[in-house]
């Protein structure tokens, strides 16, 4: 399987598909979110997609995360540990992910060490959340595959 299948995988398994805008779990408010978790400019209350539109965000906003994890990896890496980390940082953010100690790990060689780092991101609006506790287990076993 290729990191960006591996990515997508993942991404659609944890985020699921609304096609009606909604408020961010952590915060009950902004950012709004659709489709798989896509956020961003005219993305409110209220707006609403179809699957079509959906689909193709994801694909764009999947390839850009991918493009951006690859280059932040400065060790060899198979297609399995790109894909976690680009699914990581689809739900956490580009900046977050480049300055993570995860990253930090696995470029200094770490991998048991950054494989260790994903539970660690497992909050939102300060809170602990189930559903990314249960979505970092199964981006580190993917990792660690």
């Amino acid at each position: 399987m290729s990191a960006l299948a591996y990515a997508i995988s993942l991404i659609k398994r944890w985020e699921g598909c609304k096609l009606e805008a909604y408020p961010d779990p952590g915060t009950g408010g902004d950012p709004w979110t659709i489709g798989y978790g896509a956020t961003g400019p005219g993305i409110a209350k209220g707006v609403k997609w179809t699957q079509a539109q959906a689909d193709e965000r994801l694909a764009q906003d999947v390839t850009r995360f991918l493009k951006g994890v690859q280059s932040a990896v400065k060790k060899p890496a198979t297609d399995a540990q790109i894909g976690a980390m680009t699914s990581l940082a689809y739900n956490i953010g580009a900046k977050a992910f480049a300055n993570s100690t995860l990253l930090r790990k696995f470029n200094a060689g770490d991998v048991a060490g950054a494989a260790a780092q994903f539970t660690r991101w497992n909050r939102a609006g300060g809170r602990v959340m189930k559903g990314l506790s249960n979505r970092r287990l199964d981006e580190q076993k993917v990792f660690r595959e």
